[in-house]
């Protein structure tokens, strides 16, 4: 069984300055978390990290996720299918292509966040587009885990953050010290009164 509250209690794996401590990264965080995960839960996230490498992106994988038992999956790669199609769609405009051409042709359903990401790929600056999408997809993420304070989806949405942070620490150190910074201050948010150790 899942030991929720001492994982969450225990994520910031982070030096003062934003950091990851001294000789720890991404892999590392998450063997902490998996040690004190059941082997389900242990196999949920392994489906999310699969949903992290580009090649394992196609149509199958989409067509699990989307109809998986767990409701932050469903969701979060729901979201992740309608950004990745919008973006397809913007670049053939761009590029004066057929406007469905290599789409994944999955209904993904209702994307209410359509108009914000078609604004944000309007940006002219790519640092600046690739910041305002991964911004929205945070914003998903804290949607979706909403009153999840010590559970599975909880650690999830936690993991899910944290790639997005280790994704700019290699692009934007200023950008990924920035999201280290907001997602340490959201979990000591959740769980108040608890001493945390910066390492």
């Amino acid at each position: 069984m899942s030991n929720f509250e001492y994982i969450i209690a225990s994520l910031p794996y982070l030096t003062p300055g934003y950091r990851y401590a001294e000789g720890k990264g991404f892999q590392d965080v998450l063997g902490e978390i998996r040690r004190d995960l059941s082997a389900r839960d242990n196999a949920t996230l392994d489906f999310l990290l699969k949903g992290f490498d580009a090649d394992s992106l196609d149509a199958p994988f989409y067509e699990e996720a989307l109809h998986g038992g767990n409701r932050f999956l469903r969701e979060y790669f729901r979201f992740d299918l309608n950004l990745r199609n919008a973006k397809v769609r913007y670049l053939n405009r761009q590029l004066d292509r057929h406007a469905e051409e290599d789409v994944l042709g999955i209904d993904g359903g209702e994307f209410t966040e359509a108009a914000k990401v078609e604004s944000v790929l309007a940006e002219a600056d790519l640092i600046a587009r690739e910041k305002g999408l991964d911004d929205l997809t945070w914003a998903k993420v804290d949607a979706l885990s909403t009153f999840h304070y010590f559970d599975l989806t909880a650690v999830l949405a936690y993991v899910t953050k944290l790639h997005i942070a280790d994704r700019w620490l290699a692009l934007d150190e200023a950008r990924g010290r920035e999201l280290f910074r907001k997602l340490v201050d959201e979990v000591r948010g959740t769980f108040k009164g608890v001493q945390f150790n910066e390492q």
